[in-house]
Order: structure tokens, then C-alpha cells, then sequence
């Protein structure tokens, strides 16, 4: 007679490094240091950004990690952990 073992597989968890970085840059003044880092901008107000990263969506097969308006622009950040050769195309989805 077999006994049948527990066979489930545990699946990898792939955005983790995404929630971490999602973590550490929700925080407005954290942001903000990314912000100016990216573009040369010397702000010092948290409170000038408006962070409006969609959760889920349901409706769309896209999202971001970070998304906020500062100075009346929208800003999209989004966590690359590994290398891709076609990252400049894939920018092209968010023109």
C-alpha cells in the first residue's frame, strides 16, 4: 500500500523586492530624496507631493510601484530587479 507524502510546493514570492522598495519610498519624505536624486531638483516639502499609486486594479493589466504628482506632474516609478535588454520598449507602454 503507497502512502501518499504531502507533495505542495511553496511558489516564490517574485515581488518581493518590488514590496520592499514600495516600503521604503511610500514614505513621503523618502520620496521625495528619490525625486530630487532622479531629476536634480533640490525640494525640500514632503507635503508638495501627492502620492496615487493604484492598488490593484482591476481593470488594468499594468501597474506601477510608485505613482505621485509633484509640481503638477505625474511621476511613475517602478521597481527592476533583474536585467532586460528591452526596458527602453517597455517604457513605450507608459507614453
Amino acid at each position: 500500500m503507497q502512502t501518499k507524502e504531502n507533495t505542495a510546493s511553496v511558489t516564490p514570492n517574485r515581488t518581493y523586492k518590488s514590496r520592499i522598495f514600495i516600503m521604503i519610498f511610500g514614505d513621503e519624505k523618502n520620496l521625495l530624496e528619490l525625486y530630487n536624486a532622479m531629476t536634480g531638483k533640490h525640494y525640500t516639502d514632503p507635503k508638495l507631493l501627492t502620492i496615487n499609486t493604484l492598488d490593484n486594479a482591476i481593470y488594468m493589466s499594468m501597474k506601477n510601484d510608485l505613482s505621485f504628482l509633484i509640481d503638477s506632474r505625474l511621476s511613475l516609478y517602478e521597481h527592476q530587479s533583474t536585467y532586460s535588454p528591452n526596458l527602453p520598449l517597455r517604457f513605450l507602454l507608459y507614453l
